[in-house]
C-alpha cells in the first residue's frame, strides 16, 4: 500500500482527486497539505496545516510514494503580479524540489492547456516554466497534466469562466479532430484520468484534455 501526497485538496480537480484517493485501493495514507483547516474525516486522512512561505519548516512531513499538485489562482484573487507568479510559478517548483529531496518518486502536476514558458499570457507562461522545472528534476516518473477549460462547480463565482464554460459548451461540437485538445473538460474527469495515468505509469510525459477524457472512461 501508498501513501498519496496531495497539495490543492479544496480546489475543483483537487477536491474530485481527493475523493478517488480516499476510495482507492492502491492507498491506504493520503497526507493533505493545506493553508487551512479541511472539513473531511477519513481514517486514511492525515492533515498537514502549514505556511506555504516556510515550506522547510514541514520539509520532513512531506514523504510518501505518489506527489499531486493541484494549486492555481487567477488575478483576481491574487492580484500582485510577484504573490501571483509565487503561486503559480514558485510554489510547485519549490514543492517539487522538496519532494524530490525526499526521495518521493512520483511527481503528477496539474498545469493547463496551452502552457508555454514563452508565451505573453503571465497564466500560461507561469505554468511553462514550472512544466519545464519539474520535468529538469527527473523523477522517476513525471506526469504533467494539461486540461482546457474545466467544467464543475466552484466555490467561487468567475463570471468571466462561466460565460466562457457557456460559450464552448454551445460550440463543443467543433472540438473533434486536432481540435480535441482544446475541448472543455469536466473536473472529475480529470481526476480520473490522474488517477489511471499514475497507477499504471503511463509512458506520456504531456496529457491534454483529449488524453485525459479517452483515460478518464477506461475503468
Amino acid at each position: 500500500m501508498k501513501t498519496a501526497i496531495l497539495f490543492g485538496a479544496t480546489g475543483l480537480v483537487g477536491s474530485h482527486l481527493l475523493n478517488l484517493l480516499v476510495n482507492s485501493n492502491e492507498y491506504d495514507k493520503i497526507k493533505i497539505f493545506s493553508r487551512r483547516e479541511i472539513k473531511i474525516s477519513n481514517s486514511k486522512i492525515e492533515t498537514f496545516i502549514i505556511d506555504f512561505k516556510e515550506l522547510e519548516k514541514n520539509k520532513g512531513d512531506i514523504t510518501g510514494d505518489d506527489c499531486f499538485f493541484v494549486i492555481g489562482t487567477t488575478r483576481r484573487v491574487t492580484p500582485q503580479k510577484k504573490d501571483y507568479i509565487d503561486v503559480e510559478l514558485n510554489l510547485p517548483v519549490k514543492i517539487a524540489k522538496i519532494v524530490r529531496d525526499n526521495n518521493i518518486k512520483s511527481f503528477i502536476y496539474v498545469s493547463s492547456g496551452g502552457a508555454n514558458a514563452d508565451s505573453r499570457n503571465l497564466y500560461l507562461q507561469n505554468k511553462g516554466k514550472a512544466e519545464k522545472e519539474i520535468i529538469n528534476l527527473s523523477f522517476d516518473f513525471t506526469a504533467i497534466i494539461q486540461p482546457s477549460l474545466l467544467l464543475g462547480d466552484r466555490k467561487e463565482n468567475r463570471v468571466g469562466e462561466r460565460i466562457a464554460k457557456s460559450i464552448f459548451k454551445s460550440l463543443s461540437f467543433i472540438f473533434v479532430g486536432k481540435l480535441r485538445s482544446f475541448k472543455a473538460i469536466h473536473a472529475n474527469n480529470v481526476a480520473k484520468a490522474i488517477m489511471h495515468i499514475t497507477k499504471n505509469q503511463l509512458n506520456d510525459l504531456f496529457f491534454t484534455s483529449d488524453k485525459l477524457e479517452d483515460l478518464s472512461r477506461i475503468n
